[in-house]
């Protein structure tokens, strides 16, 4: 990697910066800022126990402009200076050796945007800002161990975040909070050991070596809800009214209508393009969706919702949007307003799948159908709706029962407990 001498680093010199390159500060030994690909972080080089060490100070930007990332260089220095043990509380890599972060920056660059959807990518990219990189992005990818990645889940889990961890920075109207806490921690375990999968494939660490393999996950209590008949009924009758009176677009009602059908996640819905709807076979035939390709069936009444859609001129999707060419994305708003007015405050359009999956089990269908009704990949993901059909089970079981009784089948004598032996 090219290094540049610089008298003092500057915002000028920072911008300035090509990627690959290292700008070296004048004043404060050790700090300097690297230029990635994409963005440009703050270092602080030091020695530590005989070993040079970098220590990640942050992405140039807010709250890490070089006035206060120089502030921090010189904070470290001072520590050092009183015997502090910056070594031990920051584990930073060896010059050269590949950190959590390269990792991530690899990761992305390399697997996730050739291998996932957009979406996922981005929120990959959220879990490794929020919680990766303020936790363990300094760490050589080599030295991270056991029990690292179990602080890291226990600090997920108590809410110790990139919020947290940078107070001063300024959320803007777009960026979300994170918040942590335990299924936040399992996202990132799994994100994690994919990660360190790759890195022995790359050789950045030994075979057999992933450290996330024996981190136990946090008990999977998904907030589940399921709609009543009433339920159902009530939401109709709101949705019914919106059409009427025009306090929802057409748009918005036919795509809660379709989610409540199919059993489809969100975002199978609002991106579905008419070339992917066969009538005459009725299903949706989707080419890539979050377990890859996908049929969805359809009903006789969600092909009634979709034969009442007018197709546009130009636009591809079947849920369109006000700009041209592009799918409804705003579904959340309205959706509150209605849920609001059907007195459904605490259901979340998420749970209109949920409510598909009950519906089919009380209608009698097994486990591996409800998995194909959804889509799901594995049938570990289908058995929390196992409860669902406990009652379905049971009244097959009495007709197996019934129906051996009635071809002869007899019920031995009861034992006299009287009788003696």
């Amino acid at each position: 990697m090219p290094s540049l001498s610089s008298r003092r680093l500057t915002k000028r010199s920072v911008d300035a910066m090509a990627p690959g390159e290292t700008l070296w500060d004048g004043d404060v030994r050790g700090f300097c800022c690297r230029a990635r690909t994409k963005r440009k972080v703050f270092y602080l080089k030091i020695r530590a126990r005989g070993r040079q060490r970098w220590l990640t100070i942050g992405e140039v930007g807010t709250p890490w402009t070089v006035e206060t990332a120089r502030r921090e260089a010189q904070r470290l220095h001072a520590e050092l200076r009183h015997g502090v043990d910056v070594e031990a509380l920051r584990h930073g890599a060896k010059a050269g050796d590949p950190t959590v972060e390269d990792l991530c920056e690899r990761f992305i660059d390399e697997y996730a945007r050739h291998h996932k959807r957009a979406s996922s990518v981005y929120i990959d990219e959220l879990n490794i800002k929020n919680h990766v990189l303020p936790l363990i992005g300094w760490l050589a990818v080599k030295d991270v161990s056991r029990r690292d990645i179990e602080q890291l889940k226990q600090n997920i889990h108590d809410g110790r975040t990139a919020a947290e961890l940078r107070p001063d920075k300024k959320r803007t109207r777009k960026s979300h909070a994170a918040k942590g806490g335990p299924g936040a921690a399992n996202r990132v375990l799994a994100l994690l050991s994919k990660m360190f999968n790759l890195a022995e494939v790359w050789g950045w660490r030994e075979e057999h070596s992933n450290p996330v393999r024996l981190v136990s996950r946090y008990k999977d209590n998904p907030c589940e809800r399921y709609l009543s008949d009433a339920e159902i009924k009530r939401l109709s009758d709101v949705l019914d009214r919106c059409d009427e009176d025009g306090s929802a677009s057409p748009q918005v009602t036919n795509t809660i209508r379709l989610l409540l059908l199919t059993g489809a996640r969100v975002g199978e819905i609002l991106t579905l393009k008419w070339e992917h709807f066969d009538r005459r076979g009725a299903f949706i035939q989707l080419p890539i969706s979050k377990t890859g390709r996908k049929i969805i069936y359809l009903n006789d009444t969600a092909l009634e919702v979709l034969d009442g859609i007018t197709p546009t001129n130009g636009n591809p999707y079947v849920i369109t949007g006000t700009r041209p060419r592009q799918h409804l994305v705003n579904i959340q708003k309205p959706w509150r307003k209605i849920r609001a007015k059907a007195r459904l405050e605490d259901v979340r359009l998420h749970d209109l799948r949920h409510s598909f999956a009950s519906i089919a089990a009380s209608a009698g269908a097994s486990l591996p159908m409800i998995g194909q009704l959804l889509g799901h990949r594995s049938p570990d993901v289908t058995q929390r709706y196992a409860h669902l059909t406990a009652s379905s089970v049971r009244a097959v079981n009495h007709q197996v029962g019934q129906r051996l009784r009635s071809v002869g089948l007899r019920v031995g004598q009861k034992p006299n407990p009287n009788q003696s032996t």
